[in-house]
């Protein structure tokens, strides 16, 4: 059975960075595009992050573009999320997921998720 597991959260200061991984088990991590999302408490699970199955293609929530850069190494059956200069805002905990083929902006298109990992930006 494929699972996800996140890694990589913790508390950083405004401005900080922090490199979340999301590891796979099995072997087809390849060809899935995969994409990142988080969940602020009281707030609705939102898109963050999408990247297609070779990396050729990314895309990005306004709010994170020129901060964060998604990437993949298909070897290692893993995607990272780099997040630079992070602000009070982006706290939330951060999933991982599968894309099933479908709009990478939507949550309904993800079939397999991670555990989530906590990332928490103090002012």
């Amino acid at each position: 059975q494929v699972q996800l597991a996140e890694s990589g959260g913790g508390l950083v200061q405004a401005g900080g960075s922090l490199r979340l991984s999301c590891t796979a088990s099995g072997r087809t991590f390849s060809n899935y595009d995969m994409g990142w999302f988080r969940q602020a408490p009281g707030k609705e699970r939102e898109f963050v992050a999408a990247i297609n199955w070779n990396g050729s293609s990314k895309d990005y929530r306004q709010s994170v573009k020129g901060r964060f850069t998604i990437s993949r190494d298909n070897a290692k059956n893993t995607v990272y999320l780099q997040m630079n200069s992070l602000k009070p805002e982006d706290t939330a905990v951060y999933y991982c997921a599968r894309n099933k083929g479908g709009s990478w902006f939507s949550r309904e298109e993800y079939d397999l998720w991670g555990q989530g990992t906590q990332v928490t930006v103090s002012s």
